[in-house]
């Protein structure tokens, strides 16, 4: 069985298996290993100075002769700048979150660039269809760092009804099972984030890892309600400093505290006072794997889900 899909198909790739692009963590040594094992992967640009992001994507195509992908966040203050240089440097796709595409799509079109808007309402998916967006990635509320008022199971199907590109499913999917699951949906592909934090691979530190394989259930909270940009983290004494100063409406406090906090977090490795952002998922990761591994097991962990369904039929 494959799981070929429409958006296999628009960018090239074996398995409709988007890496997340999250910023601090999704660098180019995971990339191209996802990418080289047939899913797609994509550059967390955050905040990355355009310098910086040009070496990232061009260390990637050193390593991966195979399709890779951007992510840009458009709250980004120089994010102009790192859209002309992602033009010059035309990865296979770019990913788009915090913000309205709308401006560059046209542009990154043009370049033979695929664009992947993330979109956590119906309103939004209509929108980027109308401006030529090239398929639509739902995330829903169970994924790590920004994030929507909506549930994967809720908003997936509500995409599919409403635009006629491929929908990809991102929120809350760390196995086989969610990857079937997405697909009963409507889904033509999901987006991993959280798993892909413990793939060999993976650049952040390794205490980080730790604590991602440690998560139970109940360990994530969301924070910075009151900014109007909620974030999904793992708990710890940054995620409690601010949820107090949510309750006290200092979302200008909030935003001060939080500068910084995510590259202290994945890059130095402080999981009590760094932003360590990932999703509910997180309590099903239990071990770091090579990054083929973790493709060939969503995969394999679908086909299996989906043939076994065949017991319903006749």
């Amino acid at each position: 069985m494959a799981l070929r899909t429409r958006l296999t198909t628009l960018l090239g790739i074996e398995h409709p298996i988007i890496q997340g692009g999250m910023a601090w963590t999704a660098t180019w040594e995971l990339v191209a290993a996802v990418s080289n094992a047939g899913g797609i992967g994509v550059i967390g640009a955050g905040h990355m100075p355009t310098d910086l992001l040009r070496e990232q994507i061009r260390r990637a195509k050193l390593a991966t002769d195979k399709p890779f992908g951007v992510n840009l966040m458009l709250l980004t203050p120089h994010i102009d700048d790192i859209v002309t240089m992602v033009l010059e440097e035309r990865p296979a796709m770019v990913t788009t979150g915090a913000g309205n595409p709308s401006k560059y799509i046209a542009a990154l079109k043009e370049a033979g660039i695929k664009v992947l808007p993330i979109a956590p309402s119906v309103a939004l998916a209509r929108r980027m269809e109308s401006m030529g967006a090239d398929a639509i990635i739902g995330e829903g509320m169970e994924a790590g760092g920004h994030i929507g008022e909506l549930t994967t199971m809720v908003l997936v199907p509500q995409l599919v009804d409403a635009v006629s590109i491929p929908v990809i499913a991102a929120g809350g999917i760390a196995d086989g099972r969610g990857v079937a699951a997405a697909f009963a949906l409507g889904a033509e592909g999901v987006q991993v984030g959280t798993r892909f934090m413990c793939a060999t691979e993976c650049t952040i530190h390794d205490s980080v890892k730790e604590r991602v394989i440690k998560a139970k259930d109940r360990d994530t909270m969301v924070t910075g309600m009151s900014t109007g940009h909620p974030v999904r983290v793992l708990k710890n004494r940054l995620a409690k400093q601010i949820q107090e100063l949510d309750r006290a409406n200092k979302p200008a406090e909030i935003e001060a505290l939080g500068a910084g906090k995510l590259a202290l977090c994945m890059r130095d490795g402080d999981i009590e006072y760094g932003s360590l952002m990932a999703g509910q998922c997180a309590a099903m990761v239990g071990d770091v794997r090579p990054a083929a591994e973790i493709v060939a097991d969503l995969v394999s962990g679908a086909e299996a889900v989906i043939a076994s369904l065949s017991r319903f039929s006749g």
